[in-house]
């Protein structure tokens, strides 16, 4: 898939994903941690990508394994409104491409101004860079 292709699937998954937390009274402006997930092939692609991210502080990135998939986990601490999140979003999906792996979307706590820390709020999302990896729904009471 093409860097602009995968740029326009990222865009209109993250859009998704923002209109769900406005639905339920997202403040896009109050910062949270964010989690961007990209599994990969190999421990050493993971590795290689995590090192990338933490040596240039895009990030803390962690690179672990689940079952049999690879993966790396990076947080961001940022408030997601349209702008902040989809630069975001699109560099981790470049970052993707580039090193090999695929990238899973971001979740975020969902934040509002009476309310602080609803729950975990996620879109189930499948890109078409990532078609065989989704994020799952669950909403905490």
């Amino acid at each position: 898939m093409s860097t602009v292709a995968t740029l326009m699937d990222t865009a209109v998954a993250d859009v998704e994903l923002l209109r769900s937390l406005d639905a339920n009274g997202d403040d896009f402006s109050i910062p949270r941690d964010v989690e961007f997930l990209m599994p990969g092939p190999s421990a050493e692609k993971a590795s290689i990508v995590a090192g990338f991210i933490n040596d240039y502080q895009y990030g803390l990135a962690t690179a672990d394994q689940l079952g049999e998939i690879h993966r790396v986990l990076v947080v961001v601490h940022m408030p997601i409104q349209q702008h902040n999140i989809s630069c975001v979003s699109g560099f981790m999906a470049c970052v993707s491409l580039l090193y090999g792996l695929e990238y899973d979307g971001w979740d975020a706590l969902l934040r509002s101004a009476s309310d602080a820390n609803l729950g975990w709020i996620t879109l189930e999302v499948a890109l078409r860079c990532a078609p065989t990896t989704t994020r799952q729904a669950k909403i905490q009471g």
